[in-house]
């Protein structure tokens, strides 16, 4: 199934701008989320092709919200690509145990991302 609408989860206003500018310029349809809880919401209000989903957030972060997200009925098809500035393997690991299809590493490289993007497609 191709991925056309992606939402972007992030508390940083510049990070969310900063995806959305390379996903738009891209032609996918951009939906934005500031927390965790919000993205649980808007993933099940929306239902994005595709969740891009940081990790440290107050309140719920992307681990939960990704939990959360990928045991749900409703939304469990939806794969999530962590985007974090957590690097460590450990993260990556957890993450991924989370329900995350891939893991990207901030400062977010745009060929990476669309390659990952991509291959999920």
């Amino acid at each position: 199934m191709p991925i056309k609408k992606i939402l972007v989860v992030d508390d940083s206003p510049t990070e969310r701008h900063f995806l959305s500018e390379i996903l738009t310029k891209n032609g996918f349809e951009v939906f934005t989320a500031e927390s965790g809880e919000e993205a649980v919401t808007k993933s099940k209000q929306v239902l994005p092709d595709l969740i891009l989903m940081d990790v440290v957030m107050p309140g719920l972060n992307g681990f939960q919200a990704t939990r959360s997200i990928t045991r749900e009925e409703t939304t469990k098809h939806i794969p999530v690509i962590m985007c974090t500035s957590k690097g460590q393997e450990t993260d990556k690991i957890w993450g991924l145990r989370q329900g995350a299809k891939d893991y990207v590493v901030k400062p977010v490289n745009q060929d990476e991302l669309l390659q990952k993007i991509a291959s999920l497609g």
